[in-house]
């Protein structure tokens, strides 16, 4: 064995930061306490809507409604995940994390609302869910101020160096900032570069050379150590690496906190490591996830196409009226394995949008875009028709926007693993759709490949779920382009 790669036992461990958490370790404390709270809304709404409906509070109560009980409970985690309570930047935030956990109480309550008016007459107690909205906010905003005022304190904190003070450095160091200033502070760079010797990039000092690291992680009571080179390791770093780990230090790439911290992948950052950007478990091809997700794509496809026949005469009048053509638009799209199929909408733009025949981003407040095509990209009507596409099983509900071909080589050329999009099939809508503005440039398309790459490697039936809500709470709001 090189003796770079042999560990160093006589080195001293790093002083333990005994209360520094880990950001999954936050949310379970936050999903942990959430949960208890929200449980006790549901009693005191329970115990308050029962008394107002002359009904008896008691065990038997609670029991013949402990489903609903159960029920809602998991409707707030899910609704909760959905408006964003558990990232670590909202939920270190009380205004943000208010909002948030409002915002999901209220949904709670609409939903609710629903399911009584469609319930046979006395089936559910009538002030139930009203006490809970009320009760729910004021419970779950003071521990979310407990929360924000104490484990942002620095015991809690975790104390971060960056291997490698480029570009790459300097992009986690903006993203710690951007994602998790409360939960972690960047004590300083290591770099081998001598010109970059005791200099500062942005207000972070590059304390030292790789060679020092052990001993300057000691020092500055390092909890983490984070790798932000895009080369190959050489064997003497990969040594000053382990030997932080074998002292206690968690060590992680860039790309994988940068993952956990934005729910996308740096694609242009990974440079030599061609391997974060593939999903090579391959956990979206288990054949369970196949089938289901097929299932589902056929039977909302169905469902979604009786209410779009039922629209399509009002749709096909304001679209006719509004300017003359067709009311359907077809166009050539990429598919997976770069198969390309005929896509189906409704029209949006005005005819010969492409007069000159050359292909052209959408651009923002486009000038082609009629004014009843605006209501349909808003309200997203205008993808409706897109369901004959994921009955033909060309797409999925859920996937990467599928592109134009002539975009795609244009983008192949110019962004790094452009083409592990289609290893997949494209969606009605997406992770890059429900978190990223609508396309219209080279930038942006790099920006929705971060998202597109981070579903692709993540595919599940939870984060499809949310993905979905999303994009109900799109279309509700009138926040489509």
């Amino acid at each position: 064995m090189d003796k770079e790669l042999l560990l160093q036992p006589h080195t001293p461990a790093l002083p333990r930061r005994t209360f520094a958490m880990q950001l999954a370790e936050h949310k379970h404390i936050l999903v942990a306490v959430d949960g208890f709270l929200v449980l006790v809304a549901l009693l005191l709404g329970l115990r308050f809507g029962a008394q107002r409906s002359g009904w008896t509070f008691s065990l038997n109560l609670i029991l013949d409604y402990a489903w609903w009980l159960m029920g809602l409970t998991a409707l707030y985690f899910v609704l909760a995940t959905v408006n964003d309570a558990y990232k670590p930047k909202v939920a270190a935030d009380p205004i943000a994390s208010f909002v948030a956990l409002l915002k999901t109480v209220l949904q709670i309550f609409v939903l609710y609302l629903l399911i009584y008016a469609l319930s046979p007459p006395f089936w559910l107690p009538r002030h139930f869910v009203g006490f809970f909205a009320v009760v729910a906010p004021f419970l779950l905003l003071a521990w979310r101020r407990l929360y924000s005022s104490a484990f942002a304190l620095t015991v809690f904190q975790r104390r971060a160096i960056i291997v490698g003070a480029g570009w790459a450095g300097q992009t986690m160091l903006k993203t710690i900032r951007d994602f998790a200033p409360a939960h972690f502070e960047v004590v300083g760079f290591v770099d081998d570069d001598p010109a970059k010797q005791q200099t500062t990039i942005q207000n972070v000092s590059v304390i030292g050379s790789t060679a020092d690291l052990p001993t300057l992680a000691q020092k500055r009571g390092a909890t983490d150590i984070v790798l932000a080179i895009n080369r190959d390791v050489k064997g003497e770093v990969l040594a000053q690496l382990l030997t932080c780990y074998e002292q206690g230090a968690q060590v992680s790439t860039m790309s994988e906190l940068y993952e956990r911290l934005t729910d996308r992948v740096p694609v242009e950052h990974t440079g030599d490591n061609w391997y974060v950007v593939l999903p090579l478990d391959r956990g979206g091809q288990h054949l369970f996830y196949r089938l289901v997700k097929r299932i589902l794509d056929i039977s909302i496809a169905l469902i979604g196409l009786v209410i779009f026949a039922s629209l399509l005469p009002v749709l096909a009048l304001l679209i006719k009226f509004d300017s003359p053509g067709p009311v359907f638009y077809r166009q050539k799209r990429m598919g997976r394995a770069g198969k390309t199929f005929e896509l189906i909408k409704l029209r949006s733009m005005v005819v010969d949008a492409e007069a000159d025949g050359q292909p052209k981003w959408a651009e923002k407040s486009d000038t082609r875009v009629t004014k009843a095509g605006l209501f349909l990209r808003r309200t997203r009507l205008d993808e409706l028709p897109q369901l004959l596409n994921v009955l033909a099983g060309d797409m999925s509900l859920i996937g990467p926007r599928p592109e134009r071909p002539e975009f795609v080589a244009e983008l192949q050329q110019t962004i790094p693993f452009y083409r592990t999009r289609l290893t997949v099939k494209p969606g009605l809508t997406g992770w890059a759709q429900v978190n990223y503005d609508y396309g219209r440039s080279v930038s942006d398309a790099l920006e929705k490949l971060r998202y597109d790459l981070y579903y692709i490697k993540h595919q599940s039936l939870q984060l499809d779920l949310v993905i979905l809500l999303k994009t109900v709470g799109t279309i509700l709001l009138l926040k489509g382009v």
